[in-house]
């Protein structure tokens, strides 16, 4: 049967009745699923409230041109329903949440003596699966205790009824050690082979009472018939599953059957934990990360995940605490708690999704430069993030030995190797705006002629003359325009673009200021330590040439061999006779040591 189309107009003939409702573009293109309490009511509110709306909510209303709903008996069930949909569909303007196949899982083949093994391929025809883990070393940890506990065999022989009877195989290794009871060469029954899997199996689902009863009443009955090395061997297996379960041991060992989910919240992602208790152990830990597309809150998000990942791994809990109150059926019991030990289990919980968090964005290592950087972007109304940005600074002193510098940034962080220091070859005296336009030429200049990338963002340290300068040099090379440019005047901190002469301000506590100031304040030490050791230099030599006899020749030769004033002063007369001649060693010494 075909479900009914309705044009947007007709929204007013929308039910008051809780289910689902699909936007779909003038392509036929399912664009976003929602679930609604109120359909009518939902809908409608995209419409009547667009201009309170975030920019990415008025992008899908403007590609609205039809849509579908679907009933649902409870808002619980339009959550199913919608989950469903989603996972199907996968609309462009839904969250996601993917199965991450890098998880390992713990697997049951399926097959005669099943073995049970790791892997990170999750293929339900193949067996029965527990997991995913959180960590190689949690699926482990389990594996190690099945193994410890149980005699299963690690082989991949094909243990067929014909196989064993046609004697095809022969014990090995794990045999004579202990760990298999030789079911190749039927010395181990199928009943009592899957009798261990199903214990092995009850461990894996977080059975630990079941299991430890069942080697209790193995134990006594075994003391009864005063066989106490067996009696020993399962208090050892019986030792470790309490030591099993006391690394697991959450807050108290009642607390059985209870699901617990926690939300962190940004504004671009979210990160969801999810936390399987049995018996007061985590059976199962796991965090995911939600990237928004709408104005989903905390609630809708949790509320979608919590189904999904309780989907996933098949828990049937009627109880789930959580930070944030979930929309759930009358069957499962929703709170969230202020006190005592579910409480502490919600603060766990919330523990893990901040870790998760702080180790994903230190992994990435960039969402704060990230942030910074787009918020220069909205703040400058830039066309892009500003990821490469190179700055200006002039430097002279009453127009003697003018020098300029520019640094770069990548990323929000110096890339010192990208420095460049600059010598005024065409402008005489204090000129700073001709000595901008000169090296701002030079500099794009060559990058033309290299065919280098060019930067996203230039900064000019100075107000609108020198901005005025180095857009000049810019129209000079065709490239006016074509970048980004800015200057940033020190007194007040104002921002003045080409062609406008109001400056504007930006707050003065915003990230992207400050991103600005460093950049800024860097092209200006970097500027102000050249222009230094051009002075140092210079008066150096003035020193040296004043002496009557030694002109500029001799001079660069003591410069080129000794590098500084003190290595000059401190050399013998002697020393100065093998560098520059004896007649001339004797003016430079009698000049330092008169």
């Amino acid at each position: 049967m075909e479900v009914p189309r309705y044009s947007i107009e007709q929204r007013s003939s929308l039910p008051n009745a809780p289910g689902v409702y699909k936007f779909f573009t003038t392509d036929n293109e399912l664009v976003y699923v929602g679930k609604a309490k109120n359909i009518k009511k939902r809908v409608n509110s995209y419409f009547s409230k667009s201009h309170q709306l975030n920019r990415k909510t008025r992008k899908l209303i403007s590609e609205i041109h039809s849509m579908e709903f679907a009933l649902a008996n409870s808002e619980f069930d339009a959550l199913l329903l919608e989950n469903n949909l989603i996972k199907q569909n996968q609309p462009k303007y839904n969250i996601l949440l993917k199965d991450d196949k890098t998880f390992p899982y713990i697997c049951i083949v399926n097959e005669r003596f099943p073995r049970i093994i790791s892997t990170r391929k999750f293929d339900p025809s193949f067996g029965e699966y527990f997991g995913p883990f959180s960590s190689v070393v949690a699926m482990k940890n389990v594996l190690d205790l099945l193994r410890k506990l149980y005699t299963i065999r690690t082989c991949k022989l094909n243990l067929s009824e014909k196989n064993i009877e046609l004697g095809k195989f022969k014990i090995c290794l794990e045999y004579h050690i202990g760990n298999c009871k030789g079911p190749c060469e039927n010395l181990q029954s199928l009943a009592e082979y899957n009798t261990e899997i199903e214990q092995a199996k009850n461990i894996l689902k977080g059975n630990l009472s079941i299991v430890r009863n069942h080697f209790k009443e193995q134990m006594l009955e075994a003391s009864k018939d005063l066989n106490f090395e067996v009696a020993q061997r399962f208090k050892d297996k019986i030792d470790l599953l309490d030591k099993f379960q006391t690394k697991s041991t959450v807050v108290n060992p009642k607390l059985s059957e209870l699901d617990v989910f926690t939300i962190v919240s940004e504004k671009q992602v979210a990160f969801v934990n999810y936390l399987q208790i049995k018996n007061g152990a985590i059976i199962l830990a796991k965090t995911v990360e939600i990237k928004k597309k709408l104005e989903e809150s905390d609630e809708d998000i949790l509320g979608l995940v919590a189904v999904e990942l309780r989907d996933q791994h098949s828990s049937e809990h009627k109880e789930i605490v959580s930070n944030v109150p979930l929309v759930l059926t009358e069957h499962i019991n929703n709170t969230v708690p202020k006190i005592g030990d579910k409480r502490k289990l919600v603060e766990l919980s919330l523990k893990n999704a901040l870790e998760y968090k702080r180790e994903k964005l230190k992994s990435s290592g960039k969402q704060k430069k990230n942030e910074t950087l787009m918020q220069l972007k909205m703040d400058l109304r830039l066309p892009e993030i500003p990821e490469y940005i190179e700055c200006f600074d002039n430097s002279n002193l009453q127009g003697t030995t003018p020098v300029a510098s520019m640094v770069c940034f990548k990323d929000g962080k110096p890339s010192k190797k990208d420095y460049r220091h600059f010598n005024i070859k065409t402008v005489e005296g204090a000129n700073d705006f001709a000595s901008m336009k000169e090296i701002v030429y030079r500099r794009y200049r060559r990058l033309q002629e290299e065919d280098l990338p060019l930067p996203q963002l230039i900064v000019i340290d100075g107000g609108k003359g020198q901005l005025s300068s180095a857009c000049e040099a810019l129209r000079e090379i065709s490239l006016y325009g074509k970048i980004p440019i800015i200057g940033i005047a020190k007194r007040l901190e104002e921002i003045y673009f080409p062609e406008d002469s109001v400056p504007i301000h930006i707050n003065k506590k915003s990230p992207s200021l400050f991103l600005l100031q460093r950049v800024r304040d860097e092209a200006h030490r970097f500027a102000i330590t050249f222009h230094r050791q051009k002075r140092s230099k210079a008066s150096f030599n003035t020193e040296l040439e004043s002496i009557k006899g030694i002109g500029k020749e001799t001079t660069d030769k003591l410069l080129k061999q000794y590098k500084s004033t003190r290595k000059i002063k401190e050399l013998s007369l002697k020393q100065l006779s093998e560098a520059i001649g004896a007649s001339k060693a004797q003016l430079v010494f009698k000049h330092f040591h008169n």
